[in-house]
C-alpha cells in the first residue's frame, strides 16, 4: 500500500470514503471536501491498495490551539505555516479496518507536522477511541465544545 497526498481528481474517491465512515450527520459533503481539497491538498494523506483509496486522514493547519466546528466547513481558517495540524477525519473502509491502515496514516501526518515545525495535532473524537489515539501519545483534554454532527467528543492534542 502507498501513501500520498491529494490532488482535486481524488474527489469522488475521498466523498466515497468519509460517506462509508461517518453518519450523514458528522460526514463532510462533496462540496465541503472540494473547498479542502482547493486549499490545502497535501494536509490529506491517502493511502491507496493497489491504485483503490482505502483509507484517508485530512485536516487544515491553524495558529487556533483548539479545533473549532467552523474550521470543518471553511477551508479559510488553514494558515499553511500555523502552529497546530488539525485532524478532521481518520477514515478507513469497513472491510480494510484492523489492519494498521489509519495507524499508518497517523503516524505519517504526525511526522509530517513534526518535519514541518508545527507545535503538534489536535483532534476531536468520541469516547470509545480516546484509548486509540492516546497511543499514538494524544493527551485527552476533557469534553469537547463541538457538537459537531450532535455527538459528543473529547479534545486529543499531541504536542511535540
Amino acid at each position: 500500500m502507498e501513501i500520498r497526498t491529494a490532488t482535486a481528481s481524488d474527489l469522488a474517491a475521498l466523498a466515497a470514503v468519509e460517506a462509508a465512515c461517518f453518519p450523514p450527520a458528522e460526514a463532510a459533503t462533496e462540496a465541503e471536501l472540494a473547498a479542502r481539497l482547493a486549499v490545502y491538498p497535501n494536509h490529506f494523506w491517502l493511502l491507496e491498495n493497489q491504485g483503490t483509496l482505502v483509507s484517508f486522514v485530512d485536516g487544515l493547519v491553524s495558529d487556533e490551539p483548539i479545533l473549532r466546528d467552523e474550521m470543518f466547513a471553511d477551508p479559510s481558517f488553514h494558515r499553511e505555516g500555523g502552529a497546530w495540524q488539525m485532524i478532521f477525519g481518520v477514515n478507513t473502509l469497513p472491510q480494510y479496518r484492523r489492519q494498521g491502515c489509519a495507524g499508518r496514516l497517523l503516524r505519517r501526518a504526525i511526522a509530517d507536522a513534526r518535519q514541518q515545525g508545527r507545535k503538534g495535532c489536535v483532534l476531536t473524537c468520541k469516547e470509545a477511541l480516546v484509548h486509540y489515539y492516546a497511543g499514538f501519545g494524544f493527551a485527552n483534554e476533557g469534553l469537547s465544545a463541538s457538537v459537531h454532527g450532535g455527538a459528543v467528543w473529547y479534545d486529543m492534542r499531541l504536542t511535540f
